[in-house]
């Protein structure tokens, strides 16, 4: 089997699986969130829990999932510093005639509106399409997300419907929108 490349590089970020060694980096990251900015914004939290031995485990986790191509979660950097600004996640939806999948990410909301989020999902973007050979790859954002339909329209995805209770959230089945790219 082909070696699979997942390193990204852009003018601004590095984009790569998590490693042992990003612990720290990590940490900070989470620790230093400012308290919740709006309803799809976790904000700070405490990360008392999460020890150095628990972020190994949950990053072999992640390595043992693209192992089998169900997942695949990289850690965005700044490239100045280092400094873990967030995270982009890929989904194997479907294969098969399909080659289909979901893309999800987040950036620690001290970063925001920085252009962080965009370059991150671009650059993933077609690296899942060459590397991963995806040939779709869609977001699944709420309604009233207003940031990220932004983000998905910056990222060149487009708006392809609204999925009726599609995805079960606090207790409900829950609208979302669905943007899309294809292999180009």
């Amino acid at each position: 089997m082909e070696k699979i490349n997942l390193y990204i590089e852009t003018e601004r970020l590095i984009i790569r699986p998590f490693q042992k060694e990003d612990y720290s980096n990590w940490y900070e990251g989470f620790n230093n969130r400012l308290p919740s900015q709006y309803k799809y914004d976790d904000g700070y939290t405490d990360m008392t829990t999460s020890t150095k031995d628990w972020f190994i485990q949950w990053i072999e986790g992640f390595h043992q999932a693209a192992a089998k191509d169900e997942m695949y979660i990289l850690g965005v950097f700044r490239k100045e510093d280092g400094v873990n600004v967030g995270k982009v996640e890929l989904i194997t939806i479907l294969r098969m005639d399909y080659q289909w999948a979901m893309l999800g990410y987040s950036i620690h909301n001290q970063f925001w509106k920085k252009g962080y989020g965009v370059e991150s999902v671009k650059a993933a973007t077609k690296v899942f399409f060459t590397e991963l050979n995806f040939h779709r790859i869609e977001l699944h954002i709420n309604i009233d997300n207003e940031p990220s339909k932004k983000l998905a329209e910056k990222a060149e995805y487009s708006l392809e419907c609204k999925r009726e209770q599609f995805s079960f959230e606090n207790d409900q089945w829950t609208d979302f929108l669905i943007y899309y790219q294809n292999k180009k």
